[in-house]
């Protein structure tokens, strides 16, 4: 599979799971893939894949993940399936934190409402739909006492 291809099909694969968690929160497949997390699992196979059958990385250093300069260099060495496997990454860590938001959401008793700017959020800008979770879990945790 190309590697254009590949990143076609890692948006294609979460894509459905956002939809889901925003406009039918409650559906028990979408209760399934939240808890299972089966969506990010697939992408995690791929991200392997990609990070470690790039030819360009010459092997892994895990010392460059120390210094900013060292991943600039990984990331610059590594070529497109390196910069693939970071993509991959991304979208599979967004996704189980969007989840943990719906499930932790929900479980409070938090209004969907509420959670749909963070899933958004989250979706498009990662830790920053995360902070808003925490700062709308620590308002309605005012609210309910």
């Amino acid at each position: 599979m190309s590697n254009e291809a590949a990143f076609s099909l890692a948006n294609a694969l979460v894509f459905p799971q956002w939809l889901l968690m925003i406009f039918a929160p409650r559906w028990q497949v979408t209760q399934w893939l939240t808890k299972m997390l089966f969506i990010p699992a697939l992408l995690a196979i791929m991200y392997a894949f990609y990070l470690f059958s790039s030819s360009g990385s010459g092997g892994l250093d895990f010392m460059s993940f120390a210094t900013l300069k060292g991943v600039m260099t990984l990331f610059e060495k590594g070529g497109e399936r390196v910069m693939l496997a970071g993509w991959i990454h991304y979208l599979a860590f967004d996704l189980v934190a969007g989840s943990w938001i719906l499930r932790d959401g929900q479980q409070r008793g938090i209004a969907h409402g509420w959670l749909v700017p963070c899933l958004l959020f989250c979706f498009m800008l990662g830790p920053t739909g995360l902070l808003l979770y925490v700062i709308v879990r620590a308002v309605w945790g005012k609210r309910t006492s």
